[in-house]
């Protein structure tokens, strides 16, 4: 099984992280996407998979990183790719939750990390948050060229599908574990299989039993068994075909 999306490099672990990594080996999870997310973070999400071969690390800049001294902050993803192994460009992406304000910056930010992947033949983690329409605007003007995973996937049915059209996998976390997630849900049992990842993107957003806790690599197991039960499929083939869905996008 693999979490395409962890944070497990965080302060949050300090004290526990090869318990951490422990946990996720005895529910067989033996591949964690370890997600950057900003010039400090890329750094430690390199420097952790150097250390554990169960780590595979990407290198991005979130949203709510864009200032206007992007083309700076472009400048210094670009060279830290070309000198280390990194699986995807992310997470980048757009954020409206807390301001609209500097909604030109973000899509600046966000389009030279797309063609940056382009150039680069590297998968895109993107983060959309309030932002549907401008990123699916956005990501339309790539059709064809782009491969990548809405990660944390919150929108509609109807919209996964147009991202799916537009060559993006959907990632479900531990909101479908929720009761009242019914949209989720909807998506988990309607979208196709092949398009379907897992993903934790701890330490926010555990999964029922553990909402409002900590959340850890090891608890993609719980995503992954609500999808099954939803489904109708048993744990294993859930486990395979998402698991087979990460190595073909991150050819891992």
């Amino acid at each position: 099984m693999i979490d395409t999306h962890s944070h497990l490099f965080g302060i949050e672990f300090e004290n526990d992280l090869e318990n951490c990594i422990a946990r996720c080996k005895e529910n067989n999870i033996n591949k964690i996407v370890l997600v950057g997310f900003s010039k400090e973070t890329n750094e430690k999400a390199y420097l952790l998979a150097k250390k554990y071969d169960i780590f595979y690390p990407t290198a991005g800049i979130h949203p709510s990183e864009a200032d206007n001294d992007f083309a700076d902050q472009l400048k210094d993803l670009e060279i830290f790719i070309q000198n280390h192994t990194v699986y995807a460009i992310g997470e980048c992406g757009l954020d409206y939750h807390y301001t609209k304000d500097n909604a030109g910056i973000q899509k600046k930010l966000f389009q030279a990390q797309i063609e940056l992947a382009i150039r680069l033949d590297l998968p895109i983690i993107v983060h959309m948050r309030d932002a549907t329409l401008d990123t699916v605007e956005i990501l339309k003007n790539y059709q064809g060229k782009i491969k990548g995973v809405m990660h944390c996937y919150s929108g509609s049915l109807e919209m996964a599908k147009e991202f799916i059209k537009i060559g993006m996998y959907i990632s479900l976390g531990g909101p479908v574990t929720f009761k009242n997630a019914k949209e989720s849900k909807r998506i988990a049992k309607e979208i196709p299989l092949d398009k379907l990842l897992i993903e934790t993107d701890c330490p926010y957003m555990a999964p029922t039993p553990f909402r409002g806790d900590r959340n850890e690599s090891s608890y993609v197991v719980y995503v992954a068994k609500m999808i099954a039960e939803l489904r109708g499929l048993s744990l294993e083939e859930i486990d395979k075909v998402t698991t087979l869905n990460s190595e073909k996008l991150f050819k891992i």
